[in-house]
């Protein structure tokens, strides 16, 4: 018998699918410990656990094997060095969010390549005016999208855009989709084709190499009419310096869903600039077959853990994803 621990705090979908876990796979007593306390007592002799473990649990797992992240870019310190070090095998579920994020990019890209958000402005002052927008209009078609992290939510974000037209550049150190619509390239090419993109997206995870890699440096080497569009996470991208650049027009403006500090305070400047477009972290919110896709990342391993078999989205623990 295969014991699971799923991690606090407990919740009614936790213990929905613990029951589900062992109806479907009978070789499993899965927990759910209400408290840090209870968990730190269950983790002790259990094979594998669901969520977070803290240093203080991982210290007496004696046989913890497999370890399912339930996020594909996880709280700053979930991957801390003992974790690292430890023999457990990390999973995520990286590319359950493939659609519904892609379908968010390519509203910014719509967007902001129609000028929208000045339209928008004119909308709000009730001014009727043909002549609003203050940016070129982007003919997708002889358009140039870079997208910098070309996995779940990139290579489906490639996809779309390629079927608009769009010359399509990518940009990943580990690519493990079939993309054959995307000049893929290493991360050294990076600053070479910043200035053939008309629109920089980026899905990147944070990781000790990608925080703060969007700054004022690389800002200055993308086109004036250019867009940057980040969906990945916020710590990767400078704002002060992202905001310095659209106000100088060194960028012609971005759409972002993530953000360096999150709520964005109130008195940043990319609140009131023009030509940009900012939701609260929304892309996925509200999408009602997420939380089964997880379940079903989180069934199919278990069900690879129990046979012996190579599991799903194996997490390079040092780099964080």
């Amino acid at each position: 018998m295969l014991k699971l621990v799923m991690m606090p705090p407990p919740d009614a979908l936790k213990r929905q699918w613990a029951q589900r876990l062992m109806q479907l796979l009978p070789q499993y007593r899965v927990v759910v410990p209400e408290t840090d306390e209870e968990a730190r007592r269950e983790i002790v002799d259990a094979d594998a656990a669901y969520g977070w473990v803290p240093p203080e649990a991982l210290k007496v797992a004696r046989k913890l094997r497999w370890l399912q992240n339930p996020d594909a870019g996880p709280f700053p310190g979930y991957y801390y060095p003992e974790l690292v070090a430890h023999p457990v095998v990390v999973c995520n579920p990286r590319g359950i969010y493939f659609d519904h994020i892609s379908h968010h990019i390519l509203m910014f890209v719509l967007a902001l390549s129609r000028g929208l958000p000045y339209y928008f402005e004119a909308q709000r002052q009730r001014r009727w005016d043909r002549d609003a927008r203050r940016s070129p209009y982007i003919y997708l078609a002889e358009a140039t999208a870079l997208i910098v992290g070309v996995g779940g939510i990139g290579h489906e974000t490639a996809r779309l855009c390629a079927a608009f037209g769009m010359r399509v550049l990518g940009v990943d150190p580990r690519p493990e989709y079939d993309v054959p619509f995307v000049e893929l390239h290493p991360p050294a090419d990076l600053d070479m084709l910043l200035p053939q993109a008309d629109f920089v997206i980026v899905t990147t995870p944070h990781t000790p190499e990608t925080e703060g890699m969007w700054n004022a440096q690389r800002f200055r080497r993308m086109k004036p009419t250019a867009y940057f569009i980040n969906v990945g996470r916020g710590k990767t991208t400078k704002l002060d310096d992202l905001a310095a650049a659209i106000a100088n027009g060194e960028i012609a403006g971005c759409g972002l869903d993530v953000f360096e500090e999150e709520p964005l305070p109130a008195d940043h400047p990319l609140w009131t600039l023009p030509n940009v477009l900012l939701t609260p972290h929304v892309a996925i919110k509200d999408a009602a077959n997420i939380p089964e896709r997880r379940f079903q990342i989180l069934l199919e391993n278990a069900r690879r853990f129990a046979a012996g078999e190579p599991l799903r989205n194996v997490v390079d623990k040092a780099a964080w994803y």
